[in-house]
Parts: structure tokens; sequence; C-alpha cells
């Protein structure tokens, strides 16, 4: 797999710096980082990451209505929910709003390598 630009969204900054850590153990780079679901929109826009980090509670708008916002006007874009959220129905959600995969913390960096690989496998969305 090529090295991805990869957006890293989380209001925890050990959370933050232990998935940039794992992430770029892969051989990926994390190009931008974003600390609420608000702040997630103008950075994605800014930096065009081939893939988001996404977890769920952080203040101003939560990861679930910032994936759906993302996908909304990005359609290709890929995101991984990585959160403590281990609720049925929170991963229906999440996975009903786009979300390529679901991760539960605390994770294994293999987690995160077999799940990048997988969301980067699934084609792009098919027009209509």
């Amino acid at each position: 797999m090529k090295a991805l630009k990869v957006m890293v969204v989380d209001d925890a900054l050990l959370s933050q710096k232990r998935l940039t850590t794992t992430i770029e153990s892969l051989g990926h780079t994390v190009v931008a980082v974003a600390n609420s679901g608000v702040q997630a929109l103008t950075v994605y826009e800014k930096h065009l990451p081939d893939l988001v980090t996404m977890d769920i509670t952080m203040p101003e708008m939560d990861g679930i209505a910032a994936t759906r916002w993302i996908l909304n006007r990005h359609p290709g874009a890929r995101i991984l929910i990585v959160t403590s959220h281990a609720e049925k129905s929170t991963v229906l959600d999440a996975l009903d709003a786009g979300a390529k995969g679901y991760i539960i913390k605390p994770y294994q960096p293999e987690k995160i390598r077999i799940s990048i690989e997988r969301a980067m496998a699934q084609s792009e969305v098919s027009p209509s």
C-alpha cells in the first residue's frame, strides 16, 4: 500500500499523539489534526487527506455529524471511526453515516493497519 496522507480528529491530546505515532509507524503521514468535529470540517477542506480517523464524542460537533458533513461534500472521503463507544447503536449510526470502519479504543496497532487497508480497498461511491 502506498503511503497515505492522514488526518486525526480527536479532542484528547493523548489519543491524537498515540494515533499519530501508530499511523506514522505504519508508513503513513499525519498531515493534520483537529480537536473537534467543527474544526475537522475546515481542516479537511484545507488538506484533503486520503484518510481520516474520527473520534465520536467531541465538543461543538460529534464525529458522526462531522463524518456526514465531510462525506456530503466529499463522497470519496475515507473515514475510520476510532472511539471508546462500543454500543451497537453507535456503531450502526457511524457506519450509516458512511464511515468505512469502526475501531474501539484501546486498540492494537495491527487493528489500525488492517482497518486502513480495508477502508482504502473499498471502492469509490458508485455513480447513481
